[in-house]
C-alpha cells in the first residue's frame, strides 16, 4: 500500500530518547487531525514500544532504535519501531500480560498496551538479530472538520 506521507527517525536507545520519539509521532499524526484521546494513544503506545528497546533489546549497552510513520490512505497511521538487539526467544509469551525479562520494577504490560490503544500490533523478532513491533491507528475524520 502506497503511503501518503512518512518520517524515518534513528536515535540511540537512550531513556532521554523516548520523550523524543513520543513528541515526533504524535507531531507527524497531528497531520490526520486526531483527538486528544487519539493523539495520547499514540503517544503511549510509542513510548512503550520505544522504552522495550531501551530496557529489553540493550540492557547492557547503547544500540540504535529507528522508528518510521507512515500516513496511508484512509486516514491510517502505521509505526514501526525496530531494533538490532538480544530479540525475543518467545513472542506469543512475550505479549502475555505481566510476562517480563526486565526484572520486578517492569510490569511486562508493553504489549498489552500497545495492543489496547492500536487497532493493529504486530510484533516480529529474532534472537541475536533484533524486533520489530509494527502498530497501526486508523484515525477517522471527525464531523464538521474541513
Amino acid at each position: 500500500m502506497k503511503s501518503e506521507n512518512y518520517i524515518k527517525l534513528e536515535f540511540p536507545s537512550k531513556s532521554v530518547n523516548e520523550g523524543f520519539a513520543r513528541a515526533a509521532a504524535a507531531a507527524f499524526a497531528a497531520q490526520l487531525d486526531p483527538t486528544l484521546e487519539e493523539l495520547g494513544d499514540i503517544k503511549t503506545a510509542v513510548s512503550e514500544a520505544v522504552t522495550n528497546c531501551i530496557v529489553h533489546a540493550y540492557p547492557d549497552e547503547l544500540g540504535k532504535i529507528s522508528m518510521r510513520l507512515r500516513i496511508m490512505s484512509g486516514g491510517r497511521l502505521e509505526i514501526v519501531v525496530k531494533d538490532a538487539g538480544r530479540g525475543i526467544e518467545d513472542v506469543a509469551k512475550a505479549r502475555e500480560p505481566l510476562f517480563t525479562t526486565g526484572g520486578e520494577e517492569r510490569s511486562g504490560m508493553g504489549f498489552t498496551i500497545m495492543e489496547s490503544f492500536m487497532d493493529k500490533l504486530r510484533v516480529r523478532s529474532s534472537p541475536g538479530r533484533g524486533t520489530t513491533v509494527t502498530m497501526v491507528r486508523s484515525i477517522r475524520p471527525r464531523v464538521g472538520a474541513k
